[in-house]
């Protein structure tokens, strides 16, 4: 077991970042058993949870004569309209069945703002509006986190780069990502980890 100062992260692991999903990430299934043995070394673990309503502002479906994939720009900054996805109650928003639940301790949900994307695990797109998961894992006396799960270039990316803002040690396991590359995001997530202080492994 690792000390009780770490906690693992694990991000979306959800049928619609998985492939057969609506935003399917490649490969998304092949990292579940290795987390799924990674969860014994913890005493601390979180699950986060894509969690959309019906219309969100973030759906491509949701603009007319936007496509997905195209990139407005919202109060918050630039935002790429994504597939509906991971819609809440639907099959696609429930983790993969063969993702291991029981051993979380905290399942964080977000996306559910409508008019607010929420990438990170803990802050929305705004980067104001916090998800409350800075203050459960203080509460626990987390200090080192070790983030796993989909996708490597968005969801985990912007919850290490958060994170590490927010005075945590933070390494990713990217062996136990998989990454959408949109463009060269990838390479311009792994740059914008290694820079915020995120050890990537």
């Amino acid at each position: 077991m690792r000390p009780t100062t770490d906690a693992l992260i694990i991000i979306d692991v959800q049928n619609d970042f998985c492939p057969g999903g609506s935003l399917a990430v490649p490969g998304g299934d092949e990292i579940i058993a290795g987390i799924n043995s990674l969860m014994d070394q913890f005493s601390v673990c979180v699950l986060t949870q894509d969690w959309h309503p019906t219309g969100h502002s973030s759906f491509a479906s949701s603009l007319a004569g936007k496509g997905p994939y195209d990139v407005i720009e919202m109060p918050y900054g630039p935002q790429v309209l994504w597939p509906d996805h991971c819609v809440q109650g639907t099959g696609g928003a429930a983790f993969h069945k063969d993702l291991r639940t029981d051993p979380a301790d905290l399942i964080i949900r977000k996306g559910y703002n409508s008019a607010i994307d929420s990438y990170s695990a803990f802050f929305e797109n705004d980067q104001v509006t916090p998800t409350g998961l800075d203050g459960y894992l203080r509460s626990r006396g987390v200090e080192r986190l070790v983030m796993v799960g989909l996708a490597l270039d968005f969801c985990v990316n912007f919850s290490a780069v958060d994170a590490a803002k927010l005075g945590f040690e933070v390494s990713v396991d990217q062996g136990l990502c998989r990454a959408i590359d949109l463009d060269g995001s990838l390479a311009a997530a792994q740059d914008a980890m290694q820079s915020a202080g995120v050890s990537l492994g």
